[in-house]
């Protein structure tokens, strides 16, 4: 299956950016932006079911295997964040990237902790601008903007992604398959602080953003890109020949 796809920047550098549930590649609106300045090509995809993407393939592993599909593989980076992380967790060996980035993943679905109703989405759409506005005071105006858009073209029937994923029960990863960093939410309910040891053993770098909550790039975005250290540089001029 093959995923709308949207592009920002001409950069020597290439990232994948996958968004969340309810969401879409408008998602990363003014953090791809910031990583085309830095010389990144950014590439954001619609999962199935979200913004202008196929209205099919609602499990995980189809997900995961249209990510595939829609974009090249190896890319410099690759950011997935809440749903987008699970898709990328299910993608990662095959698309290869030099480094990942998970954005607060929802890896305990499924699992003891796991208190999450998938069907609380479904209403998601009927709020209002104004309400969102209220109850996320540190976002921008653009990001409302985005968030509005994206729920009126997303398919409430692609929540069975998630219950598809809550039947494999949890999957906090056993192993780093690619150089990777956990972006935890501040007081994170999804990756607790067990869950930040398991993942630094199994050879993950976990930072957390202070005073964000889980639309870390939405409530902070300057906190997000300083999370970002060490992950993400910028490129360099080339070196004059003599």
């Amino acid at each position: 299956m093959q995923l709308t796809v949207r592009a920002w920047g001409e950069g020597p550098r290439s990232a994948v950016l996958v968004h969340g549930v309810t969401s879409d590649s408008g998602t990363w609106h003014r953090v791809a932006p910031r990583l085309a300045r830095l010389g990144y090509r950014c590439l954001a995809v619609d999962l199935p079911g979200h913004g202008r993407s196929p209205r099919d393939g609602y499990t995980l592993a189809a997900c995961a295997d249209a990510l595939v599909e829609s974009v090249p593989a190896g890319p410099d980076l690759a950011i997935g964040h809440s749903l987008g992380g699970l898709v990328l967790t299910a993608a990662v060996e095959r698309l290869r990237p030099r480094a990942a980035v998970y954005v607060d993943p929802p890896w305990q679905l499924g699992g003891e902790r796991d208190t999450s109703d998938p069907e609380r989405f479904r209403r998601v759409p009927l709020q209002r601008g104004g309400d969102i506005a209220r109850e996320n005071p540190r976002w921008s105006a653009g990001d409302v903007h985005h968030v509005l858009a994206a729920r009126s073209r997303w398919d409430p029937d692609a929540v069975a992604i998630l219950h598809d994923a809550r039947r494999h029960g949890p999957l906090l990863p056993s192993s780093a398959a690619v150089p990777s960093l956990v972006l935890r939410a501040d007081g994170s309910e999804l990756v607790s602080d067990a869950d930040a040891q398991r993942l630094q053993a199994a050879g993950f770098e976990v930072r957390t953003v202070p005073g964000a909550g889980h639309n870390v790039f939405r409530d902070d975005l300057e906190g997000f890109l300083e999370a970002l250290d060490g992950w993400v540089e910028p490129s360099r001029a080339p070196e004059a020949q003599g």
